[in-house]
């Protein structure tokens, strides 16, 4: 069955593009104008990726993103006008997952969907461990056939971004991952790698995991290097 595609965009002339390419690559595709009718199909839908703009009327993207992520970890890919670090950081910060500025190649666009889908939802089908197989880290427990993490026997709801970059380092604790190796876990496909998302998605994972997440425990940085699993003491 194909993935099915929202586009939350109020501008019909980038929707209909956006919509047009998709479908050439056997996509679904559903049309919202606006925040609050995305939020309605989205009740009503069973939606495998949004591709959300900031600026909307009736109810914003980034209010749109907000209520997602309340009730769901599909992936979100904004797109958006606004090109200021800040407005990424944003963005990424309430739980998009990418983040892409107009004017954009749709080409680039389809691509980065069918990685974020590829990445998200097949997650756990290619080297998965055998289902018995827990990773525990301090703890912190992973189960690869259910794709969810506890700590201390509390499940944590995290993105599919968050949870593939926290499995990558506590599969190899003690190793110094690099921004660019980390950027590749979650988009393998584009070799420019941006710090800002990394960054975003270290410090949510942190928030989350983390008693102290400005005294972190588990998810150390390694200056000029990047970062690395700590399991002293775990």
């Amino acid at each position: 069955m194909p993935y099915k595609i929202m586009i939350a965009e109020d501008d019909a002339d980038i929707a209909e593009l956006i919509s047009l390419y998709l479908k050439n690559d056997d996509f679904q595709v559903v049309l919202a104008q606006n925040g609050k009718e995305a939020l309605e199909l989205f009740e009503k839908m069973d939606i495998d990726l949004l591709i959300v703009d900031l600026m909307m009327p009736e109810l914003n993207g980034y209010e749109t993103i907000r209520k997602i992520r309340e009730v769901s970890k599909i992936p979100i890919l904004i797109l958006s006008a606004k090109s200021m670090n800040q407005d990424k950081v944003l963005g990424l910060g309430i739980g998009a997952d990418m983040y892409m500025t107009k004017p954009f190649d749709a080409l680039e666009l389809v691509a980065q969907v069918k990685a974020m889908i590829r990445r998200s939802y097949r997650f756990s089908t290619s080297g998965q461990e055998p289902s018995s197989f827990f990773l525990k880290r301090g703890d912190l427990v992973y189960d690869p056939e259910k794709m969810c993490l506890k700590k201390a026997g509390k499940e944590i709801s995290l993105t599919a971004y968050e949870l593939k970059l926290l499995v990558a380092m506590m599969k190899a604790p003690g190793r110094v991952f690099t921004k660019l190796q980390l950027y590749q876990v979650i988009s393998r496909d584009f070799c420019q790698a941006d710090e800002d998302t990394i960054m975003v998605h270290i410090s949510r994972i942190r928030s989350k995991i983390e008693e102290d997440p400005s005294k972190p425990k588990y998810i150390k940085t390694v200056r000029g290097l990047g970062y690395r699993f700590d399991d002293e003491d775990v």
